[in-house]
């Protein structure tokens, strides 16, 4: 009867990782994982891995967010240089996609998701 409980047991311990790994993917999802992001902070909710990543999303959306509004607002009152502000919106906005997106392939590898000092700067924001 021990090996049919050790077997049940590795089944649920797969699956916790499986929904933990898919929770993660949720939290890094471009704009839209900022919110549950937020809710599971708000919350206090997870373990120490999800509150990180979820610290992360939220430090990475507010980051692209007022590159985004300085950028816009710099391109719509400057003549000169508002062709250059755009583009270099455009560049922060797929920035911020494509290191998203990275992030979800880095967990689903099994990889680290953290960043070299945008990680630790969410520790000391939103801890």
């Amino acid at each position: 009867m021990g090996s049919g409980e050790d077997v049940t047991q590795s089944l649920f311990c797969k699956q916790d990782a499986e929904n933990n790994k898919i929770q993660l993917i949720l939290y890094l999802i471009p704009a839209i994982g900022f919110f549950p992001s937020l809710w599971t902070i708000y919350r206090r909710q997870g373990n120490r891995e999800q509150l990180a990543v979820c610290r992360l999303s939220i430090t990475l959306a507010f980051t692209w967010l007022l590159g985004y509004a300085l950028l816009a607002t710099g391109a719509a009152t400057s003549d000169f240089l508002a062709l250059r502000l755009l583009i270099l919106n455009s560049f922060c906005t797929s920035g911020y996609f494509l290191v998203s997106i990275w992030l979800i392939f880095r967990i689903i590898q099994g990889k680290s998701h953290r960043l070299p000092g945008l990680s630790n700067l969410a520790q000391k924001l939103l801890d």
